[in-house]
């Protein structure tokens, strides 16, 4: 469920506190009776108006000998941290490097030092390597987890052997060229789905529980059995434990004995056939709005008793509760319950382990510090402590919401129950709390160390994963984006943040050329990430190599529209065909640049210098909401 439905739900719920539906709207528009007194009318002013254009902004270019495209500075230079970055000429240049596709290329201490020296000829000035993939096994020896020691993936595998540590390696190489080593880490995933394979599998109580909606149709009489109905519509029933519904007869191959049953739209039984049967009378069946029901063996014989022509029949829901490795067509990760003791004392035993064990410049906390959805965690263990946050029992799960189904298109959307804005704010408010510990924890053992996090780009869609990446007083016109929800906002908890801007066209201007949505880009994406942190961390904008394969004036377009928007760059990934971006780099990070998280003080410089200007009520420019496309950067 993305962030547009919830959206659409609340719409339709949003009457005055009291009223029944239809009744709202006429209670405030009814006009006054003849008895009322009329409020006195007011002239409009006549008076010619005149209204100058506002002076000309020369876009700020962060990368002047390369080609620049139309940049837009009115909503590029907001903020304090963004100008104190750019007169200081401070530019974060991130090199990310995940581990389980770049495996074959960190397995030596001869290649790990000519990629190290490559990087740094390149211009960057931090590494990001990632220690702790979504599997849960780490690429160094560690208390807690099995190391990786083969990925393979597309017939191709990748082997890192058992008595070699390559974040030891990493570590004397970057400070042999002075360049940044930040440790990425995976939350909550402790297992990754292709392979089977990760802590989580082999600790099943750690796993998120998902809440589900089972769909169900009732027969017309009473005392009818009930019988599930497939989860999505047009495709064929997994067992003869359920039904299957379809649309469209052109996806639809009815096994040999099924019962074919045809419904209308207010699901009346308009046919029922036998499977042999239907390819000659399909062509003769109404489709406008009706849809087909097949089942086989038990399934076809609850239709051939409880379906009969000219009757109607019932749908109903039930809720599901399943542990999420039973779904693995939804995520690669498999997502952990952020309430469990154990799975939050894990990570947290393993940043520690990693500062302590290893001179690393910092810790990235990569984009799995999240639920699964909104439909995560709905464990009993979870309820049991959202009921003691609200200090009541619940009507569970409906209290948080109900999903709805559509039929025939099996479509699923959230009813938001009278707490459903409670369980936004409490889950991110358990994500900034279990940060904060984090934080405590790394800064302890090594105080110098930076704490930064990857996220989406598109914070719209976040409160579906309860994650509040924003500052705790960043404030647009968002509906969850209440006072209470904004206190759970964690980017003054960081050295850092990079979202992932993972967008093929650079500009806003280039989208809407190219017929996107304005969102659609590099630079809407780091607009809206630099003002969502609102001058409480340095913001990165991160790109994907792979929205540029081939194309190195995309490229360039892309590194001017991120360092344009924010304070910095964070490319994605060294597997994907870098080595025909090195000239690219190169010529783009000629002059050397500091990154600004290597600046001792300075965010508490820019932290308190937003301060005052607040308490002095300097006013600041609103906050231009261009929508992303939900999913980017996960």
């Amino acid at each position: 469920m993305r962030f547009g439905t919830y959206a659409a739900a609340l719409a339709a719920t949003s009457l005055i506190a009291g009223s029944t539906p239809g009744t709202a709207w006429a209670q405030q528009t009814q006009p006054p009776s003849s008895s009322q007194t009329a409020a006195p009318m007011t002239t409009p002013t006549t008076t010619v108006l005149e209204v100058p254009p506002p002076p000309s902004l020369t876009p700020y270019v962060p990368f002047p000998h390369l080609p620049a495209p139309p940049l837009d500075e009115a909503n590029n230079g907001v903020g304090i941290a963004q100008q104190t970055a750019r007169t200081r000429k401070l530019q974060g240049r991130v090199l990310w490097i995940d581990a389980t596709a770049n495996l074959d290329r960190i397995n030596t201490t001869e290649k790990i030092t000519a990629l190290v020296k490559q990087i740094k000829a390149a211009g960057f000035n931090t590494i990001v390597l990632d220690v702790k993939p979504i599997s849960g096994l780490t690429i160094y020896p560690s208390r807690y987890a099995p190391k990786m020691t083969v990925f393979t993936k597309q017939n191709v595998t990748r082997t890192l052997p058992l008595n070699f540590d390559p974040v030891a390696a990493f570590v004397a190489q970057t400070r042999a060229a002075r360049l940044l080593l930040v440790a990425s880490m995976n939350v909550f995933s402790e297992g990754h789905r292709d392979f089977g394979v990760g802590p989580g599998y082999q600790n099943p109580d750690w796993q998120t529980t998902l809440y589900e909606v089972q769909a169900l149709i009732r027969g017309p009489f009473a005392g009818t059995a009930v019988f599930p109905l497939a989860r999505e519509a047009n495709r064929a029933a997994r067992t003869d434990e359920e039904i299957a519904v379809y649309t469209n007869l052109a996806r639809m191959k009815p096994p040999v004995g099924a019962i074919i049953t045809v419904v209308g739209a207010d699901r009346r039984v308009l046919a029922q056939i036998d499977g042999p049967a239907f390819a000659a009378l399909a062509p003769s069946l109404p489709t406008e709005g009706s849809a087909v029901l097949v089942g086989n063996g038990r399934a076809g014989d609850f239709l051939r008793r409880n379906a009969p022509v000219g009757q109607t029949l019932t749908l109903e829901t039930a809720p599901l509760y399943v542990p999420i490795s039973q779904r693995p067509e939804q995520q690669v990760p498999l997502i952990t319950n952020p309430h469990h003791p154990a799975v939050r004392q894990r990570i947290n035993d393993m940043a520690a382990e990693v500062v302590r064990n290893y001179a690393v410049d910092g810790v990235i906390f990569d984009d799995r510090l999240r639920y699964a959805g909104i439909n995560a965690d709905f464990s009993p263990d979870t309820r049991r402590q959202f009921e003691q946050y609200m200090g009541k029992s619940l009507r569970w799960p409906d209290d948080v919401f109900r999903w709805e189904i559509t039929f025939p298109a099996m479509t699923r959307r959230v009813a938001p129950g009278p707490h459903f804005d409670d369980w936004l704010r409490w889950r991110s408010l358990t994500t900034r709390n279990w940060l904060a510990s984090a934080v405590a924890t790394i800064k302890t053992i090594r105080p110098r160390a930076t704490v930064s996090v990857y996220v989406g780009s598109w914070y719209g869609e976040y409160p579906n994963y309860g994650s509040n990446w924003a500052a705790d007083d960043f404030a647009a016109g968002f509906r969850f984006l209440t006072p209470d929800y904004q206190k759970t906002g964690f980017a003054g908890l960081l050295d850092w943040i990079t979202t992932g801007c993972y967008y093929s066209a650079a500009t806003v201007a280039e989208a809407v050329a190219d017929g996107k949505i304005p969102g659609a880009s590099i630079e809407a994406a780091g607009q809206l990430s630099n003002r969502a942190v609102n001058d409480q961390t340095w913001v990165y904008a991160g790109i994907a190599l792979s929205d540029f394969n081939r194309q190195p004036d995309a490229l360039r377009r892309a590194l001017q529209a991120a360092a344009a928007s924010t304070q910095g760059i964070m490319v994605f990934d060294l597997s994907h065909n870098i080595e025909q971006f090195w000239p690219v780099f190169a010529e783009a990070f000629r002059e050397p640049a500091q990154p600004p998280h290597a600046v001792p003080g300075l965010l508490a410089q820019v932290r308190a210098e937003h301060a005052a200007q607040k308490a002095a009520g300097t006013p600041v420019p609103p906050v231009i909401i261009y929508g992303g496309v939900p999913g980017t950067g996960f």
